[in-house]
């Protein structure tokens, strides 16, 4: 007798399958534009002609022998080192070992779709502090020539192809193994709901496989999503600024305190996420989102090179705050930061505990899924509120770049007034080039605007699934997304 089937299954069944990022289309689009365009902003800002190299100011007139020189073209061959590649595996493999041998706390996920619930071990902070440990250590050794940092700079273009073969390896591996996750099975393995359109390409990049894990030789188990979101990508958020830094000092024998504020700020982000880790476990990363091309190459490529845009432009053309402008981006990054923990510590205390007498003054709708909103406090502003405090951080880090744009004049050309001058001789102007210089140190700030207004619309699609009506009442009470007034 054959089983017998619900309309609500035959329903499902036949229901469209919903794509993300236009689609198919989308993820081509940005699994072939991506990597390319940190080449161009790597070569183009550049510490040999200028930012952006003189030729590109001048496109009518361009010639691309000139550009090549001015650019320090390696060849193509030249954009990958085997020896680059090999130091870069065996920082994921310090990565992994840290991950085994220190003091971790041990916690569980959220409850997955087939009822199981997976275990942690989280560490990532520790095993930053001790890998800022060993560094810290080589640099009072041997100071601004610690190999690390000469390694980062030297390489810097070897070790994006390096991070880029990784990124493009690991999506692959865990495409191919996703198709060996049986029902039922007893390491709870289940593939991503948005995952599984049938179509090659979206699925590698979306993620098909929900939270892939793999065990090592004497590391044991890894859960791969999560230990990538937060541990050699963020490391090396931190190392790449370090080694700016560093370099800074070698070409002009100082440091600046625009360069140290942005390294500082940027490490205190890490920090925080790192420290927080639990947290992470209850985000659409880690709950929704499969592990694909997507989050492997934000995690270790995107993160780490987009984001020391500003260090790296700092490194060759230094600025000097003062106490005022850096009281100014400093005031910035506290009134943002404070928007975006307060209201996140708000919306946790009230899911937690929403009868804590503490929490009696704000407001809250009813809804028939039997979750309650909140409609006052810092969630009755906007409905995503925390937003706009994460994007406000954003700023100081671009800030401190200013009208950005130089050029580079060779060692022995006539003395420019304004201009600084490294220690062998060549000198730094701003010229023509300067706000051009814009377009690679704010090129985060735009990035992270409609990365969050992104994820705001996922949101917002996600909930009117959920409340139905309720959601469009609540849309009525809290009408901004984002920004008061204006989003």
């Amino acid at each position: 007798m054959a089983p017998k089937t619900s309309k609500k299954q035959v329903a499902r069944k036949h229901e469209k399958f919903e794509y993300e990022f236009l689609g198919v289309f989308g993820a081509g689009f940005i699994s072939t534009v991506l990597a390319p365009l940190l080449y161009a902003f790597a070569f183009a800002c550049n510490d040999i002609s200028g930012c952006p190299a003189p030729s590109l100011l001048h496109p009518k007139t361009l010639d691309w022998d000139v550009l090549k020189k001015e650019v320090g073209w390696p060849g193509v061959s030249g954009l990958l080192s085997w020896e680059v590649m090999g130091w870069t595996l065996a920082f994921y493999l310090f990565s992994a070992i840290l991950y085994r041998i220190l003091p971790a706390t041990e916690t569980v996920g959220t409850t997955l779709r087939n009822g199981g619930r997976l275990k942690y071990r989280l560490n990532a902070f520790s095993s930053t502090l001790a890998t800022l440990a060993i560094c810290a250590a080589g640099t009072i050794a041997q100071g601004a020539d610690f190999p690390v940092w000469t390694f980062i700079t030297d390489n810097y273009i070897q070790l994006l192809t390096a991070n880029v073969v990784i990124s493009y390896a690991l999506a692959t591996f865990v495409y191919i193994r996703s198709f060996s996750v049986k029902p039922g099975n007893p390491e709870f393995r289940e593939l991503a709901a948005g995952g599984v359109s049938g179509n090659i390409l979206y699925d590698w990049f979306i993620g098909r496989e929900l939270n892939p894990r793999i065990a090592l030789p004497l590391i044991g188990e890894i859960d791969i999503k999560e230990f990538m979101e937060l541990r050699p990508g963020m490391m090396s958020y931190i190392l790449l600024n370090c080694a700016f830094i560093a370099k800074q000092y070698r070409l002009y024998g100082y440091v600046t305190d625009s360069i140290v504020f942005v390294a500082a700020i940027q490490t205190f982000y890490v920090f925080d996420g790192q420290y927080m880790e639990p947290a992470v476990l209850t985000t659409m990363d880690i709950t929704t989102d499969g592990f694909g091309f997507m989050l492997s190459f934000g995690d270790l490529v995107w993160v780490p090179f987009l984001y020391t845009q500003q260090a790296r432009y700092l490194a060759v053309h230094p600025q000097e705050l003062g106490p005022w402008g850096l009281a100014g981006v400093g005031a910035v990054l506290a009134v943002s930061f404070a928007i975006f923990r307060l209201s996140n510590s708000q919306k946790n205390a009230f899911r937690t505990n929403p009868n804590d007498p503490k929490l009696a003054h704000l407001k809250y709708m009813e809804t028939k899924a039997g979750t309650r909103l909140l409609i006052s406090g810092w969630w009755g502003i906007a409905r995503h509120i925390n937003y706009l405090g994460d994007w406000m951080q954003a700023w100081p880090y671009s800030l401190p770049t200013g009208l950005a744009g130089y050029t580079i004049l060779s060692a022995g050309s006539k003395a420019v007034a304004g201009a600084t001058r490294m220690l062998d001789g060549r000198q730094v102007i701003a010229g023509e080039a300067k706000g051009w210089g814009i377009i690679f140190t704010y090129m985060y700030v735009l990035y992270f605007a409609i990365l969050l207004i992104h994820r705001d619309r996922r949101d917002d699609e996600k909930c009117s699934k959920k409340y139905g009506e309720d959601w469009e009442k609540y849309k009525k009470i809290v009408r901004w997304r984002i920004i008061p007034y204006i989003y």
